[in-house]
């Protein structure tokens, strides 16, 4: 299906870059995803594509220092700017889609913030996807680079430093490690605030699961390097009977970019279309 390019200017004046792909005929719902770290929206048409086929409109946006969004490379300066450009995405969606339910799906650092979003300001959600959430980190960080961190960050919060991502790790399709790292619009870069925040949130983010009432798809690969899989068991057995939880074995970070993607995809549109709260509209 074709994209659409959209903008929408954040509350602090920076403008980000979005992209909308909508199905032929009228959409059961919509999908709002929020994409991961040192990564963009575009990255993601297959899996619009996927959804689209499916009768659901998929809108994504580039996450300020990301892709052709405004903001230094990898940084932001707080985790209330990012929950206040989620709001400001949600309603463009309600505008685009007015009266359609809305799914919230976030990968990885998306996964984190669409958590974290949902325990922050309390949205009617007809659910969340969070694909290979970052709860915590698959490895736990180096003591120099933590220390390094604090120190930066009250003191040069915008400071950046290699994330450390493996991009061999992202997937087991050679072709997509390949594109991957020969992106223009990819970066891997960290600020000392957003790794902090990230990671404090992440913790936050486990401590209040229980107070999560939207019903929840969690899915993470087992043999996931970069955020935790055990993480994501403890986060769904805290949350209850309204969480799914999904490990996919074997499976590497980018579960939608697995050559059994198309597994991936059947399950999350099947957990759609049962979520309890499937035919809920959304309103902030």
């Amino acid at each position: 299906m074709p994209k659409i390019d959209f903008e929408f200017n954040t509350m602090d004046g920076l403008k980000l870059h979005g992209q909308k792909w909508a199905p032929s005929s009228e959409p059961r719902a919509v999908v709002c995803l929020l994409h991961g770290l040192g990564e963009h929206c575009g990255r993601y048409g297959h899996v619009a594509e996927a959804f689209n086929q499916a009768g659901y409109a998929l809108m994504a946006f580039d996450l300020r220092g990301h892709g052709l969004s405004a903001g230094k490379r990898g940084h932001a300066k707080s985790y209330t700017a990012l929950m206040d450009d989620i709001s400001l995405f949600l309603e463009l969606a309600k505008e685009q889609y007015p009266d359609l339910p809305v799914f919230l799906y976030g990968h990885s650092l998306g996964g984190n913030l669409a958590i974290h979003y949902a325990l922050r300001r309390l949205p009617k959600l007809a659910g969340i996807i969070a694909s290979s959430p970052l709860f915590r980190t698959a490895v736990k960080p180096p003591a120099w680079k933590m220390s390094l961190l604090r120190a930066m960050y009250g003191l040069w919060p915008s400071l950046t430093i290699p994330s450390g991502l493996e991009t061999a790790s992202m997937s087991r399709d050679d072709k997509v490690v390949q594109t991957h790292q020969e992106d223009p619009l990819g970066h891997k870069r960290i600020s000392a605030r957003l790794a902090i925040d990230m990671l404090r949130n992440g913790e936050w983010n486990m401590m209040h699961a229980a107070d999560l009432s939207c019903p929840i798809l969690l899915m993470h690969g087992k043999a996931d390097r970069t955020t935790s899989a055990r993480a994501t068991r403890e986060f769904a057995l805290r949350v209850g009977e309204t969480c799914t939880l999904k490990i996919w074995g074997g499976f590497y970070h980018e579960l939608h970019n697995e050559p059994e993607q198309s597994e991936v995809f059947e399950y999350v549109l099947n957990w759609m279309k049962e979520a309890p709260n499937a035919n809920a509209t959304f309103h902030s």
